[in-house]
């Protein structure tokens, strides 16, 4: 049984001579949280605005719970809650009234759906309190109420987490954690915060300037990063050799710099290149880090 619940496939998107979105493709399937990742302007908010209806599809198209066309897209966004940049809020009203008024747009007046979300969200204890009073972080977890008032099996955020303080974000990343495992909602999280990203999401979509430059499985993206010896010494090729026949590795050149991977440590690399005579200039450990991944596919998309 396919779970893709979310298709975009070839969507472009210009701005005059700007292209916005560069023949985007990517799949969003059930029960996974995904971290849509890019630099400020990669084409993040673009490409929401687009699967949420908020603007127009140029080229390509968005598919969303088996649905592609005009009809069907606006039955199937019924099923989605959305937060795009910050939360429209009421500030002279409570919190328990701003969720009224997003309510009685779905033509609902289930107050004790209400209720339940405001717990939920952790702000039980102040909904009849003014949101104007509200700190930042509470103010996100009433915007994430909000799009989830009319019970969405998709939750799309953009930059949910985005000026917040520590604790704010923490905050945010329980509750999200929580409705993923405990309520099934699947969710796009677009943000340029990745390590707050790399606690969070299961799979990752990485874009910029328009164009997809990876997806992948938060287990392909640890095989990336995982822990490796970097070697530097005055004949890298017979160093190769040498680890190769040592049965240390597997080992690759990058530039000047020989990375080793599995379990070798470096005592045992410092030891092999002594016995074969080999000079080293260079032997430290290293774990590549998702800002780091990031910026060498940037450097290969540049």
């Amino acid at each position: 049984m396919d779970d893709t619940i979310l298709k975009i496939t070839g969507l472009t998107k210009r701005y005059g001579a700007k292209t916005a979105l560069d023949n985007v493709s990517f799949e969003v399937k059930k029960g996974r949280i995904y971290g849509f990742i890019g630099e400020n302007g990669a084409g993040k908010t673009t490409t929401i605005r687009a699967i949420t209806g908020l603007s127009s599809i140029e080229q390509g198209s968005v598919e969303l719970f088996g649905k592609s066309d005009k009809a069907g897209l606006i039955h199937a966004r019924r099923k989605m809650g959305c937060l795009v940049e910050h939360p429209i809020l009421e500030l002279h009203k409570s919190a328990k009234e701003n969720l009224k008024s997003q309510q009685l747009l779905y033509g609902n007046k289930d107050g004790s759906r209400i209720e339940k979300l405001l717990e939920r969200v952790g702000l039980g204890d102040v909904k009849n309190k003014k949101v104007g009073d509200f700190s930042l972080g509470m103010k996100q977890r009433l915007g994430i109420a909000m799009a989830l008032i009319n019970s969405p099996e998709l939750l799309i955020l953009d930059e949910p987490v985005n000026g917040l303080d520590p604790m704010g974000m923490v905050e945010v990343r329980e509750l999200l954690l929580s409705l993923c495992r405990d309520d099934g909602i699947t969710i796009v999280i677009s943000s340029h915060i990745l390590t707050e990203l790399y606690q969070l999401a299961t799979d990752y979509i990485m874009i910029s300037h328009g164009r997809i430059l990876s997806t992948l499985t938060k287990d392909e993206l640890d095989s990336f990063c995982t822990t490796h010896v970097i070697l530097e010494t005055e004949s890298n090729g017979r160093a190769l050799e040498a680890l190769k026949a040592g049965g240390i590795g597997p080992a690759d050149l990058d530039e000047n710099s020989i990375r080793i991977f599995g379990n070798a440590g470096t005592k045992d690399v410092a030891k092999l290149m002594y016995e074969k005579g080999i000079l080293v200039t260079h032997l430290a450990k290293h774990e590549r880090t998702l800002e780091e991944y990031y910026m060498e596919l940037l450097g290969r998309g540049a």
